[in-house]
C-alpha cells in the first residue's frame, strides 16, 4: 500500500506538491538503512533513490589510493544520490550509512517517468541540491579555516539535526574517520568540548548537554546551510530548537 504524504517525514518529500508526490507514491518501498549499508559506490550503476526518515549517512570522497574524507553528511532532510534528479545513474564516490536508519526508496526510472510528467516535480529536489552543495562548500571552510574543536563542533551540531535524542551512538574513532583526523586529536578535541561543558563524551557516545553553547563554539562554521535549508524549503532540518 502507497504511503500518504501526511505519513512522510523526509523533508524533500513532504516539500513535493501532493500531485508530484502522487506520482511517486506507487513506487516508494520502505526500507531499513542499517550502519555500513552503501547506497552508491563509485562507478557502478545506480538502480535507486533513497529518502531517510531516520539515521544519519555520509557521502564519500575516495582516492585512486583509497583515501577516503567525508564530503557531506545527509539524513532525513534529504535524499541520495543528488546525481540521480539529473538523470546520472553513476557517481564517483560512495554513499553510505553511519548511524543506521530506516526510510524509503524508489527506482530511478519512476523518478524519470515524475520529472517527464511534471515540471513543478524537481524543485524541492533541486533546492535540495543546492542546499547540499553548500554543506560541501561550508565543510571545505570548516575543514581549511578552523579549529578541530571547531570542526568536531559542527559536525556533532549537524548530527544533532538528524536525530531525536541528546546522545549520538558515535565512537572516537568514527568521529576521526568523518572529520579525517587522527584519533588522538578527536579525543583531545572531545575534551575540549567538555571542559566547556557542551558535551559529556562516554564510551561510545556523545551527549550534547548544551546546544546553543556549541553553536557559539562553532564559530561561524555551522549555520549557513542550515539557513539556506529553511528558507528553501521551508521547515527547519532539524527537529531541536535553534538557539
Amino acid at each position: 500500500m502507497a504511503p500518504s504524504q501526511a505519513q512522510i517525514s523526509n523533508r524533500v518529500l513532504s516539500a513535493l506538491e501532493p500531485p508530484d508526490f502522487a506520482l511517486l507514491a506507487p513506487y516508494l518501498a520502505r526500507v531499513d538503512l542499517p550502519s555500513q549499508f552503501q547506497i552508491a559506490k563509485p562507478r557502478e550503476k545506480l538502480d535507486y533513490v533513497y529518502f531517510p526518515e531516520s539515521g544519519i549517512g555520509a557521502v564519500m570522497a575516495v582516492s585512486s589510493t583509497g583515501q577516503t574524507a567525508e564530503a557531506g553528511m545527509f539524513g532525513r532532510e534529504g535524499f541520495v544520490p543528488t546525481a540521480t534528479i539529473i538523470g546520472d545513474d553513476v557517481v564517483p564516490y560512495v554513499v553510505e550509512m553511519n548511524i543506521a536508519g530506516s526510510g524509503y526508496r524508489v527506482p530511478i526510472e519512476a523518478m524519470r517517468q515524475a520529472t517527464m510528467k511534471s515540471s513543478t516535480f524537481q524543485v524541492p529536489l533541486v533546492k535540495y541540491m543546492h542546499v547540499f552543495a553548500t554543506q560541501v562548500a561550508y565543510t571545505a571552510l570548516a575543514n581549511s579555516r578552523y579549529l578541530l574543536e571547531q570542526r568536531l563542533a559542527r559536525w556533532v551540531l549537524m548530527c544533532h539535526d538528524r536525530l531525536d535524542s541528546d546522545e549520538m551512538a558515535i565512537t572516537h574513532d568514527y568521529i576521526a574517520l568523518m572529520l579525517g583526523a587522527r584519533r588522538a586529536g578527536v579525543t583531545t578535541a572531545l575534551h575540549v568540548l567538555e571542559g566547556h561543558r557542551l558535551i559529556r563524551s562516554l564510551r561510545g557516545s556523545v551527549v550534547i548537554l548544551n546546544r546553543a553553547g556549541l553553536e557559539a563554539f562553532a564559530a561561524g562554521s555551522y549555520g549557513v546551510p542550515e539557513q539556506e535549508f529553511e528558507r528553501l524549503i521551508g521547515s527547519r532540518a532539524s527537529s531541536h530548537k535553534p538557539a
